[in-house]
């Protein structure tokens, strides 16, 4: 019976990779920082059957977040972490990131992310089977001018995972990387700018799940759109200027 660990699960692709897995034998862990949120969606997988607990803390305290893990696969083995919870970057008025923005973006999305796939590398490893999936975005491919420190933690997930990958095969570790597309979410709802082929988090659930199954070492869609996210690294620097001037946004101001 698989247990599933999943963060950033109070919203977005977290909550809906949670309903996806819900079922009677799984057992699913969410963590996330909006209680209500997060209880929520608990309830709704305890409906479909699925076992389900709740961890209401910051990823970005590293020791508070190991403590947690190790507790927690102490009482079952995990067998699959979506590593998911994330923030926006840019600047709300369209200007550069203040280093604050971009600073809380790094805590958040590369050094936070770490903080929980790291402990769970040495728990795996010490079994010999488990399986990571890091979620990044095509905006590691193809950085977006408004989100470089977005960009950016993104960037260094899939880089730092397609390595991690290799190293840990032989030790029975499997890990993978979702670089999605636009998806409808409330945090995604925070870009004002053209979002083209826009899926639901329902749809890119059922994508990662497939990929993740399958084992793939980046789990991109839609396809279409990864296809150019990943080319733009190979145009010169005037063409891939000219194909990102159409991706530009802002940030709602109230968010």
């Amino acid at each position: 019976m698989p247990v599933i660990l999943i963060t950033g699960a109070s919203s977005g692709i977290g909550a809906a990779l949670a309903r996806h897995y819900a079922a009677p034998g799984t057992t699913l862990i969410l963590q996330g920082r909006d209680r209500p949120r997060l209880e929520a969606i608990a309830e709704a997988c305890r409906t479909k059957g699925a076992a389900v607990e709740t961890e209401r803390l910051d990823i970005r305290e590293r020791e508070a977040v190991a403590t947690w893990l190790t507790a927690a696969d102490q009482r079952r083995a995990i067998d699959l972490v979506i590593v998911n919870a994330a923030i926006n970057g840019g600047d709300p008025g369209g200007d550069v990131e203040t280093e604050a923005m971009a600073f809380e973006t790094v805590d958040v999305n590369l050094v936070g992310a770490l903080n929980v796939a790291l402990p769970c590398v040495t728990l795996m490893r010490a079994r010999g089977h488990g399986q990571i999936a890091l979620v990044s975005s095509l905006a590691a491919f193809a950085p977006l001018p408004d989100a470089p420190a977005y960009s950016g933690t993104k960037a260094a997930l899939l880089a730092h995972g397609l390595a991690l990958r290799e190293k840990l095969k032989p030790h029975g570790v499997r890990i993978n990387v979702v670089t999605p597309g636009y998806v409808k979410t409330a945090m995604g709802g925070e870009y004002q700018g053209w979002r083209p082929l826009e899926i639901s988090a329902e749809d890119a659930a059922r994508r990662i799940a497939r990929g993740l199954a399958r084992n793939q070492d980046i789990v991109a869609f839609p396809w279409i759109l990864a296809a150019a996210a990943r080319g733009a690294a190979l145009l010169p620097e005037f063409l891939r200027r000219l194909g990102m001037s159409g991706f530009t946004f802002k940030i709602r101001a109230d968010r």
